[in-house]
């Protein structure tokens, strides 16, 4: 029973599971939506702006499945409240620490670790009390609810910095993200549901061996982990390369060649201010 009195698997406990989810999304890709004003802010080179944004991604994969298995062995609500815990303290970190390389990659991979306790730990809270086209709507609703905030992550990030800075969009990330972790704290179940199997608590953590067996489950598997790829790279890089590609266009524009695509052309040596 939760301190609000919320059945898991119930409507408004998946309402409120996914606003939690959407509440810790909002800080997600603020790095992201302000690196170029982080390349000039920090003087980071090229590979240095990489580990930034790269080290997130990487820490959420290698910590990925030791929390979710560990959600077969201890409540969700730890790991859950765990992850979006670390995900405020990452972005807190960021605006009121981080002063270069080296100190925000400290924080990116406590945001990267965060996120792997909030992600997969929040979706299978909704997940396991349902069955059949119920559970197939709530994990729809969850996917929606992220990919929106994920969205707005970039907006916020972006008119904040406009206004306040960008130490005020990450601190909007860290609020957000704590107002998560009380989300859990009041509807999470505070300890393992009845249906987890006893054998999936005395398999040893990291044993994948079932999955790896399972040829439907690793052809889902596949196919998501390439859709990542791309989703990951395009979340990532988006905004620096429009800034990259608009800097160059009006670098052109600046040298006075109006068709710049054309000014390249081999063999091409007329000058094009004075036209044809």
């Amino acid at each position: 029973m939760t301190s609000l009195h919320l059945r898991p698997g119930g409507p408004v406990y998946t309402r409120a599971i996914v606003a939690a989810q959407m509440l810790a999304q909002i800080g997600a890709f603020a790095l992201p939506a302000l690196l170029p004003g982080y390349i000039a802010r920090w003087d980071l080179s090229k590979t240095e702006a990489g580990w930034l944004v790269g080290i997130f991604f990487a820490a959420y994969v290698v910590m990925v499945p030791i929390l979710v298995a560990l959600t077969d062995r201890i409540p969700a609500r730890r790991v859950y409240m765990f992850g979006t815990g670390l995900t405020a303290l990452a972005h807190l970190g960021f605006a009121l620490v981080a002063d270069g390389f080296w100190s925000g990659l400290v924080l990116r991979i406590l945001a990267g670790i965060g996120w792997a306790g909030t992600y997969m730990p929040g979706l299978k809270a909704i997940a396991d009390p349902l069955e059949g086209v119920a559970q197939s709507r709530a994990v729809s609703w969850h996917a929606a609810g992220v990919g929106i905030s994920g969205a707005a992550s970039f907006a916020f990030a972006g008119v904040i910095d406009r206004i306040a800075g960008p130490e005020a969009a990450f601190l909007l990330g860290a609020a957000t993200a704590f107002a998560a972790v009380l989300v859990a704290a009041m509807v999470m179940p505070a300890r393992l549901p009845r249906q987890v199997p006893a054998a999936a608590q005395q398999r040893n953590l990291l044993d994948f061996r079932p999955v790896f067996r399972n040829r439907a489950a690793m052809g889902w598997i596949v196919g998501y982990t390439v859709h990542t790829w791309e989703l990951a790279a395009l979340r990532a890089w988006g905004v620096t390369f429009h800034v990259a590609v608009i800097a160059a266009w009006c670098a052109f524009l600046a040298a006075g060649c109006s068709d710049p695509v054309h000014a390249r052309r081999p063999g091409r040596n007329r000058d094009l201010n004075h036209g044809k």
